[in-house]
């Protein structure tokens, strides 16, 4: 059985042609990219050794190897924070037999003031699984109509996967999808989540499965949408990150002057008050 580790090393691997690195065409090969051979080589250990850590045999590889391994793959920083993250929680799969914890979902006073600072803009707060905890009337009235917040409890990650009307909401819902996915690997105790292994994985399908092992680091781009009302909507997205709740405050910002247009025309609909789904203590 392999790790997430040993899946995204494979990826990368995988996924290079040794003519970019200046290595030369060694004739046909049964997988494309990368050898094994010449990674090893590249990365000063042994093939035997780089054999262990992508089968999940050896679960907790050196930092000076992790940094050794980046260099070879050329890793941009994104990829080379993910490769730490998997290389940590690889190292935890063997002993991790408790039952994690279920992500945070009550979203502190403290927050929902800075969420409240925000109005008129378009805001929300959501944890590392999608779920949507509180929310400006701004963003609500920028998902009116679409579904997303129909629940008791909205998911983005569940209703990117498994509500046709999300592909109509997301322009490129394709990279939408990667991004829900990817962020997956980032929830608490994830590789055990009782809701990602029972709930997401089943309803969402294979598509969703193929997703989060391509372990391919998004880059978040503009985002699209297609608003119920007719028009498009292009914003960008700031993201703050609660560390101390394992939440992030996503701000959204209009990209150019036709959203700020269109955004401004919602704002002058009634307005609902903001909603937390977790009510502070």
């Amino acid at each position: 059985m392999g790790t997430p580790l040993g899946d995204f090393i494979r990826a990368k691997r995988d996924s290079i042609q040794p003519e970019s690195l200046g290595l030369p065409d060694r004739g046909r090969r049964r997988s494309p990219g990368l050898r094994r051979v010449d990674l090893a080589a590249r990365s000063g250990i042994s093939v035997e050794y780089l054999t262990r850590i992508e089968q999940g045999r050896d679960r907790n590889p050196s930092v000076s190897v992790m940094n050794a391994l980046a260099d070879a793959l050329t890793l941009d920083p994104s990829e080379r924070n993910h490769l730490r993250y998997l290389a940590k929680i690889s190292g935890g799969l063997c002993t991790a037999h408790v039952q994690p914890a279920p992500p945070r979902r009550h979203v502190r006073r403290s927050v929902l003031q800075t969420l409240r600072l925000l109005e008129p803009g378009i805001a929300m707060v959501t944890n590392r699984l999608g779920d949507i905890l509180a929310y400006t009337s701004a963003y609500e009235l920028l998902t009116s109509g679409t579904g997303l917040l129909d629940s008791e409890t909205p998911n983005l990650t569940r209703y990117v996967f498994t509500d046709p009307r999300a592909r109509m909401f997301f322009a490129d819902w394709n990279d939408v999808a990667d991004e829900q996915a990817f962020d997956l690997w980032l929830g608490p105790s994830v590789e055990n989540s009782e809701w990602l292994t029972t709930e997401l994985a089943t309803t969402a399908g294979p598509d969703f499965t193929r997703r989060m092992n391509r372990h391919v680091v998004p880059e978040r781009g503009v985002l699209r949408l297609n608003h119920p009302s007719g028009c498009e909507l292009q914003l960008t997205r700031e993201t703050l990150e609660i560390s101390a709740d394992a939440q992030q405050l996503v701000i959204f910002l209009p990209a150019e002057d036709k959203t700020v247009q269109a955004v401004n025309e919602l704002r002058l609909r009634p307005r609902g008050r903001l909603r937390a789904i977790s009510q502070p203590q």
